[in-house]
């Protein structure tokens, strides 16, 4: 299990990540789940993957060596990222890309009842349009995100959808679509051991000026650490605000 967040909003694009996998309630790993597959002068895209660790494996190595079409040899054209025209494009071939790599786990693991599903968020820009966000599934179809609602989750998604769906808004600022990220992440920590620390975040915004961020909160962050303290207490403080049920007495 794990837990990747995408948020799409007005001044940018917000991609964070936890490290655990799991084989077994005490069977835990890291792995990074958040990885750059293009940077170039016109490009940078990012993706963060979640479900069977074999199929998210097989499809990065496969969208990093390129699709390629036609007979081996000098007529054989391979397409990669750092070609796209578009974003959208870039959708189609991680998509093409997880349906080879679904394909080949599932045959290897024909008649083991082992779950092959696998998920990506895909963001980023190509050109100059400005930051998307796709979600594609393991069949390879895909969906964009849109105003309506600013945001992908994907693996152990319930437990940190609430702050999410109260609060964010394409209007939202950067550093307060941060704070929602990490709320929700705590959250999903709280509830889940699937999804620990560290995390890795990428922030692009959209104002090309501004540097694209990227970051690791540790095990022992500061102010993550003061983030979860504080808004358990303030939870708890709301809590004894709320008038108790009438029918109680």
């Amino acid at each position: 299990m794990t837990y990747c967040l995408g948020m799409l909003l007005d001044e940018g694009l917000i991609l964070m990540a936890d490290t655990r996998t799991n084989a077994g309630v005490d069977n835990f790993s890291m792995y990074k789940k958040l990885h750059l597959l293009a940077d170039g002068p016109d490009r940078t895209i990012y993706a963060c993957t979640a479900g069977n660790l074999s199929v998210s494996q097989t499809a990065l190595s496969v969208i990093n060596e390129g699709l390629c079409q036609g007979p081996p040899g000098d007529d054989e054209r391979c397409d990669t990222l750092d070609d796209v025209p578009s974003m959208f494009r870039a959708a189609q071939l991680m998509g093409e890309a997880m349906q080879i790599a679904t394909r080949q786990v599932s045959q290897a693991l024909a008649g083991m009842n082992v779950p092959v599903g696998a998920s990506t968020l895909l963001g980023g820009r190509v050109g100059d349009a400005p930051p998307e966000l796709f979600l594609i599934y393991e069949a390879g179809n895909f969906i964009q995100c849109k105003p309506e609602s600013p945001f992908f989750q994907i693996g152990e998604t319930k437990y940190g959808r609430p702050i999410l769906d109260r609060e964010l808004r394409p209007p939202t600022p950067l550093a307060e679509a941060l704070k929602y990220g990490f709320l929700s992440f705590d959250a999903a920590m709280a509830s889940n051991l699937g999804v620990a620390r560290p995390i890795d975040l990428m922030v692009m915004p959209t104002d090309r000026s501004r540097p694209i961020l990227t970051r690791r909160i540790e095990r022992r962050d500061p102010y993550f650490d003061a983030l979860s303290e504080q808004w358990g207490e303030a939870l708890r403080e709301a809590s004894k605000q709320i008038t108790n049920p009438p029918f109680m007495g």
